[in-house]
């Protein structure tokens, strides 16, 4: 199963473009998406889910055009999108029994999966309660239940884990890694780590255009070299910064700890060479192409 998509270009208006002349091969696995807000994943996403049309370009699923015919990848996708609503007075069960019957999803084993959905994001005890008096982060995980309840082949996850404490992003990776063999997943994500721990691939975006796709090692090693860390005197660290690209501070009393990306480190410094992350690598490629 592939996804090809082809110089795909979401034009808004005439001062505003979400995607512009955007060319990607998605395959089985999970391929997370990173990029600053105003990149263009939320567009892309939403468009291979059938929601918005390009304005020029084409996307096929297995060679079949999913956009003159929705139809093909609708039966077969599941889809949480950034803005999920949910039926406040409804309660987990009532509320997947309706998704399953807009989906078409039903059958006798229909209450098996939707109790097995409900233990894998870890709401079987408040599946009773509506859905309103749940938090927000339980809210999100009635999301991801809903999105895997038709057996998908292509899931789409736009920024699944904002709402999640880290014991549930880790339950999300899980679930989701076991599906991964099986399925073309995409998934949008601010959260670097949450990428890091479980994409096969990686595409970094940009003001609607793709500036890398490549497997993890690939993309880290645009900075295979570059990245060091030093200590600064609190009062010396706003001129270096204003020299190199920071990737974090950390404040140690009277110095700053500073992990940076540099050809030539300073000399007026101790700097230390250290392993480089996908992190660095993200923000040394949106940072270069501005």
């Amino acid at each position: 199963m592939s996804l090809v998509i082809k110089n795909l270009t979401k034009q808004y208006n005439k001062e505003k473009t979400g995607l512009s002349d955007y060319s990607i091969t998605i395959e089985k696995g999970i391929l997370g998406l990173l990029g600053p807000n105003g990149a263009g994943k939320s567009t892309l996403m939403k468009i291979i889910a059938t929601i918005s049309k390009p304005t020029r370009g084409t996307l096929f699923l297995d060679g079949q055009d999913i956009v003159n015919n929705p139809d093909y990848i609708r039966r077969i996708m599941g889809y949480l999108p950034q803005d999920f609503g949910v039926y406040p007075n409804l309660n987990a069960y009532e509320f997947l029994e309706y998704i399953a019957a807009l989906k078409g999803v039903g059958g006798a084993g229909l209450r098996k999966r939707i109790d097995m959905l409900l233990e894998g994001v870890n709401l079987t005890a408040d599946a009773k309660r509506p859905i309103g008096s749940y938090s927000g982060g339980m809210k999100q995980r009635i999301g991801i239940a809903q999105a895997l309840l038709n057996d998908p082949k292509v899931l789409i996850f736009d920024e699944p884990t904002v709402g999640l404490d880290p014991e549930e992003r880790v339950r999300f990776r899980q679930l989701i890694s076991d599906l991964a063999d099986d399925c073309i997943i995409i998934l949008s994500s601010h959260i670097v780590s949450d990428i890091e721990t479980i994409a096969d691939e990686v595409a970094i975006m940009k003001n609607g255009m793709l500036l890398d796709k490549a497997i993890q090692p690939e993309i880290i090693g645009h900075v295979d070299g570059k990245v060091f860390e030093t200590m600064l005197e609190n009062s010396d660290l706003h001129a270096f910064k204003a020299k190199h690209l920071i990737i974090n501070t950390t404040r140690q009393k009277e110095k700053t700890k500073v992990r940076y990306i540099t050809k030539t480190p300073e000399s007026e410094t101790a700097s230390t060479p250290v392993s480089a992350t996908l992190e660095d690598a993200y923000l040394f490629l949106t940072h270069n192409n501005a």
